[in-house]
């Protein structure tokens, strides 16, 4: 069909014009033109935005690109319905692209009319209704900005909670085995001076300090005995003492019997040790485990804060490029680290990792932000009950998928729709701004062109984020 001239009475029967006066109808048709467009992309998201496009009669579907596929959110033959350029008015202050795809989907007829001409007509024509509208626009960009601003710092301070309880538990570990050891440390010189007293030959000596070195072994290779098998094993040491005269030989039985020490390994020992220095060589000997499960108390604190340190950098990503060549896996074991503290004692925590899947090139901080998220989601949802929470991997063609799975009682299906809507949340007042979920599908969506969905019923929530395994800009 070939497109008419623009007709003012065409123009006042489509809802956008209809309470135009007839000289703005008049420059309208002065400035715009009716097109006729055949099926296919009138214009796509991304796009310079250079038109506004008004229906005067055919249907079109509009779409939002997620990840790497176009999502249709409507499709309409309502007249007079539009898209493209309509915040042109607001010039350079946003970037003026298509912000999604208007497909006609028939043989349609649309009313053109140029971006700089609909920001002429609007500022001219409706001066306090720009600044109202401008209003509106910015300021809920600004809100949006600093309760998200303020959602991120209430995340931080949670999670640097978290991580001060988790580092105060080595550390005070540690300053109490170091104590403990100063201590040890002075009784083992009174044990050795009184071993000193005794009349030792070379050979008795040696024994000793092969023995001593036994013992140590001993420690590093512990069995794990349960609270039975050790009481057992105590009685056992507690006993033998008592027949070899080892004063206050009960106090020595549960440092011995926690490295494995049985009376076997005591009759070895006072077969090389002369008589009346049995007493003291033990205690001597005891004192060396003793200090030997103090130093490996004191490295596995230190290991265990050094570790926590690690996994905060690793988290937070400092010092480090915002685009990264990551393991996934890296990033969602230090986020589970810094929220261990705020896990349940009852929570079961599961990693299905396919260990197979390649690095990726991502916002590796950002990415934490969404792991953060859905994983503190999934605990809540669980609550104190607890339940259990799967991190599971896999590839998903050419995307790696990442699933937050909890055993929750699930989301209601009538709110499903709306998790990832700004400001929404189930949650009851003040626990909750409802930004989350809009923020991890903004870092998904929005930034590495993935996308995140949920599905749910009582005791199966899973949210999926997937990534592209290859960025969007070095695709091919």
């Amino acid at each position: 069909m070939t497109a008419p001239a623009c007709d003012p009475e065409l123009l006042r029967t489509l809802f956008l014009f209809e309470a135009l006066d007839d000289e703005q109808l008049e420059w309208l048709c002065g400035h715009g033109e009716l097109v006729d467009l055949e099926p296919g992309h009138a214009y796509r998201e991304g796009e310079p935005a250079t038109c506004l496009y008004v229906l005067v009669e055919g249907e079109i579907a509009l779409s939002r690109r997620v990840g790497s596929e176009d999502v249709e959110v409507t499709r309409t033959a309502q007249r007079g319905v539009y898209g493209g350029a309509f915040t042109a008015y607001l010039g350079n202050r946003i970037p003026q692209t298509y912000s999604n795809s208007l497909r006609v989907v028939v043989p349609s007829r649309f009313f053109v009319l140029d971006a700089a001409r609909f920001a002429e007509l609007v500022t001219t024509w409706f001066p306090m209704a720009v600044h109202l509208l401008e209003g509106l626009f910015f300021g809920a960009q600004n809100t949006q900005a600093a309760i998200g601003q303020r959602e991120r710092l209430l995340a931080l301070g949670s999670l640097s909670a978290g991580l001060t309880h988790e580092l105060n538990n080595p550390a005070g570990a540690a300053v109490r085995a170091t104590s403990a050891l100063r201590d040890r440390l002075a009784g083992m010189r009174a044990e050795l001076r009184r071993v000193a007293e005794a009349p030792l030959d070379r050979d008795v000596v040696l024994a000793m300090v092969a023995l001593q070195d036994k013992a140590v072994a001993r420690v590093a290779t512990a069995p794990d005995l349960s609270a039975l098998e050790a009481a057992d094993r105590e009685e056992e040491l507690g006993e033998w003492f008592e027949d070899h005269d080892v004063a206050g030989g009960w106090d020595l039985a549960a440092g011995l019997a926690q490295v494995g020490i049985d009376p076997a390994w005591l009759d070895e020992l006072a077969t090389h040790v002369p008589p009346g220095s049995l007493d003291g060589i033990v205690r001597w000997l005891a004192g060396t485990v003793e200090l030997e499960l103090l130093t490996a108390e004191i490295v596995s604190a230190t290991t265990r804060i050094s570790q926590l340190v690690g996994a905060a950098r690793q988290y937070s990503q400092l010092d480090r490029a915002p685009v990264q060549t990551v393991d996934v896996h890296d990033l969602l074991t230090s986020t589970l680290i810094m929220l261990k503290g705020r896990f349940p004692e009852t929570l079961r925590v599961v990693k299905d990792y396919d260990r197979s899947l390649p690095q990726v090139t991502v916002l590796a901080a950002e990415l934490n932000q969404v792991w953060t998220n859905l994983i503190d989601n999934a605990v809540q949802a669980m609550g104190e009950a607890g339940g259990t929470l799967t991190l599971h991997t896999a590839r998903d063609g050419e995307h790696l998928l990442v699933e937050v799975r909890d055993t929750g009682p699930g989301i209601d299906p009538a709110v499903q729709p709306r998790v990832f809507e700004p400001f929404f949340t189930t949650k009851p007042v003040g626990q909750g701004t409802g930004l989350g979920l809009d923020i991890s599908w903004r870092i998904v969506v929005h930034k590495h062109r993935g996308d995140l969905s949920v599905s749910s019923v009582p005791g199966d929530t899973r949210f999926r984020v997937r990534i592209p395994l290859t960025p969007p800009e070095a695709a091919p």
